[in-house]
């Protein structure tokens, strides 16, 4: 059966995350499959490419538990860009994806942030986590976001030179602690340079001292942002953070960082929360979304066990 993640208010999504008890290390290969195979779900508008799903899957979009079949899904986008980092200690995946068109070439800009996660043992795939900003969200316009990225380097990290789980998550719950903890401010590792590209907005000018404490909170007494949920990925230096702005009426955001030599280098930010004026002079406009056409509703197929595909073909 499904487990709901939301119900009249937020309950804890932390609860549908298994419990590590040991460093047991999931497949990458597997986890970075099955996310190329999420992405060709977005390019195709389909779900048949999802398969070994298990029997409890839930998918949640925006903090908001709903049928799969009924979410961003419905409209095959042409991916401008594509981010993946892969957490092989908690059997997960992160990926970011910036959308300015649809294949048909019509407008369609959106910028999503999605955690994947996986039974150990069977990597059957049990949630599918998503936030979906597109056009009237936080400092929104793909079109200038994919031209910011697009000039970031997230490559790969030499192994003598990694920061430690441990590091990552102390780095990116100190940034998320500042609207709620003064103190938090001198726990980040602030890099130099360090841009933030939160929305379609840039903290830095391509400088040497480019600073990411640039915009960051002065009322430290705000609601906490509050059920997290983390994909880690040493490799690349890069945390995934999802959870809750309780002080943007409980807005859905995903925060990525990626850290170089245990200072804080990039920060990523989707938020689901009206800007309503701030940062719009520094915005060329962005067309709206085209009207997603109806398609059939795919069903699930299972037989035997937790192996399933999604779609209505099962897998054999």
């Amino acid at each position: 059966m499904h487990h709901r993640l939301f119900g009249a208010c937020a309950v804890a999504l932390v609860a549908l995350l298994p419990m590590v008890t040991a460093q047991y290390e999931c497949n990458r290969t597997y986890l970075s499959e099955f996310a190329d195979s999420y992405v060709a779900s977005h390019e195709t508008g389909q779900l048949y490419n999802l398969d070994n799903i298990a029997d409890n899957f839930t998918y949640v979009e925006n903090n908001k538990t709903r049928e799969i079949t009924s979410g961003i899904f419905l409209n095959a986008l042409k991916i401008a860009h594509r981010h993946t980092i892969i957490d092989t200690i908690d059997c997960a995946s992160f990926t970011e994806l910036i959308i300015t068109h649809n294949v048909s070439g019509q407008p369609a800009p959106y910028v999503i942030g999605t955690q994947i996660r996986h039974s150990p043992g069977d990597l059957s795939c049990y949630l599918i986590d998503l936030t979906v900003s597109t056009t009237g969200s936080w400092l929104f316009n793909s079109t200038r976001t994919l031209e910011l990225a697009s000039k970031e380097s997230w490559t790969l990290i030499d192994e003598a030179k990694r920061d430690s789980r441990e590091t990552l998550k102390q780095a990116a719950d100190a940034y998320l602690d500042m609207w709620s903890n003064k103190s938090a401010i001198d726990a980040v590792p602030w890099g130099t340079p360090c841009v933030r590209l939160e929305g379609s907005v840039y903290t830095g000018t391509g400088s040497p001292t480019d600073s990411c404490k640039v915009g960051i909170p002065t009322n430290n007494n705000q609601a906490p942002n509050s059920h997290r949920r983390y994909v880690i990925d040493t490799t690349y230096g890069s945390i995934s953070v999802l959870c809750i702005f309780e002080h943007l009426a409980n807005a859905p955001d995903s925060h990525e960082f990626r850290l170089e030599n245990g200072k804080v280098r990039y920060i990523h930010t989707i938020t689901l929360a009206n800007s309503g004026s701030f940062g719009r002079e520094l915005l060329p406009p962005e067309p709206e979304p085209e009207p997603e056409a109806p398609v059939p509703v795919a069903r699930f197929g299972v037989r035997g066990g937790a192996s399933r595909r999604i779609g209505g073909l099962v897998e054999s």
